[in-house]
């Protein structure tokens, strides 16, 4: 029997959910057509998910993340912070 108390990171889990929704988004703007950076950055500001496209269930997705916590993943991962 193991007695060590494994350390559970909700933070990481949350960052990683975030990073992967924006990737599948990414990829279904790219696989559309669209200039997926200005969609999102639209989407990211205006808060209206029909900068999304409904491709692949992308407006769902990047719907599911709260757009405070887009912005600060985007923050954090262009500062290198975690």
């Amino acid at each position: 029997m193991d007695d060590r108390t494994i350390n559970f990171k909700v933070e990481k889990l949350k960052n990683e959910k975030i990073r992967n929704v924006m990737q599948e988004v990414y990829e279904a703007l790219v696989e559309k057509g669209y200039n997926p950076i200005n969609q999102m950055v639209g989407y990211i500001q205006s808060g209206d998910p029909t900068y999304i496209t409904s491709y692949n269930d992308a407006r769902t997705k990047i719907r599911s993340v709260d757009r405070d916590d887009l912005l600060e993943e985007l923050v954090k991962t262009y500062l290198g912070v975690e």
